[in-house]
């Protein structure tokens, strides 16, 4: 493929806690890390997220008492899936994986930091209508077309991928880079969902 100026890498939440032996593990995760860094030596400009959970967070099974992991339940701005805690600010699991080639980075969006709701797109909060800012911040240095890559396919990466395509952005998911939590049907459901918003879907780059 042919890339142009305006291209951009988002790698999504490539974090400890979403890698074998963290507290919220995707199944293979850690094997994204050099297919990313691979990836991110063709692209110009590399945009990271962070998740960055203040302890306690809403989204936390461990703040409803009797709750457990991986129940959904009723927040105010709709269904919640409850995690384990995760990526807490300051603590290791917050940490991207050590072998994550971070220098090139133009940008970190933290999210998830606000205690009462969840966040899983990179451009939105789970109430679909606070921003994180970075729609602004690709309009303004002219960046048109994302490529989204990391953790996990079927939730952060997938939400960031609509909440793109609903902005404007042409979007490119590469599966390579990508592994999914794959709950109770999630991923196809994902696939699906981001095939309809018109997120372009990549084996690879090459």
């Amino acid at each position: 493929m042919d890339m142009r100026a305006d291209d951009l890498l988002l790698v999504i939440d490539v974090q400890n806690d979403f890698c074998p032996g963290g507290a919220l593990a995707v199944a293979d995760g850690d094997a994204v890390v050099p297919v990313i860094n691979r990836l991110a030596q063709r692209f110009a400009h590399v945009v990271l997220t962070q998740d960055w959970h203040p302890a306690g967070h809403s989204s936390f099974a461990s703040s409803h008492p009797g709750a457990d992991p991986f129940q959904t339940i009723a927040m105010a701005y709709g269904p919640q899936t409850l995690w384990p805690d995760h990526c807490v600010q300051g603590t290791a699991g917050a940490a991207f994986h050590p072998q994550l080639a971070t220098d090139r980075a133009e940008l970190i969006v933290r999210k998830g930091f606000r205690r009462e709701i969840d966040s899983y797109s990179a451009f939105h909060e789970n109430d679909r209508r606070t921003p994180t800012g970075l729609a602004g911040y690709l309009r303004e240095r002219g960046l048109t077309r994302i490529f989204l890559v990391g953790l996990a396919t079927d939730y952060c990466v997938h939400y960031s991928a609509v909440d793109a395509r609903r902005l404007g952005f042409e979007t490119v998911v590469i599966e390579s880079g990508c592994r999914a939590i794959d709950l109770a049907g999630s991923l196809a459901a994902a696939w699906a969902t981001m095939e309809e918003a018109g997120v372009r879907r990549l084996a690879d780059l090459d």
